[in-house]
């Protein structure tokens, strides 16, 4: 067994890895609710990119408001997931030399 390319081709595992992370980062996603009347867009991060709620099923004038306090109540609970995530698995993973996100 050669050690040496077994290390190369774990470093390009490693590589293949990240790349796909990356390109699932850079991806979005688009969640509906009511049959379209309210629509979230997140990327490969679990972060809202856009929120849209149909006029009519709210006051209009309200309209941007509500989307973003629903935009900053949704990135808040993902960031508290995450970091209830890293508090249970980072320990693990960084023994592991895995990313923890």
């Amino acid at each position: 067994m050669d050690i040496n390319k077994l290390m190369q081709q774990a470093q390009a595992m490693q590589k293949e890895l990240e790349k796909m992370s990356d390109q699932i980062k850079e991806h979005e996603y688009e969640g509906t609710a009511s049959n379209g009347l309210v629509k979230v867009t997140i990327n490969g991060d679990n972060r809202v990119l856009a929120v849209n709620i149909d006029p009519s099923i709210l006051n209009p004038d309200d309209k941007e408001m509500i989307e973003d306090l629903i935009m900053i109540a949704v990135n808040d609970a993902i960031d508290q997931a995450d970091d209830e995530k890293k508090e249970k698995f980072g320990g693990m993973a960084s023994a592991m030399g895995l990313p923890i996100k």
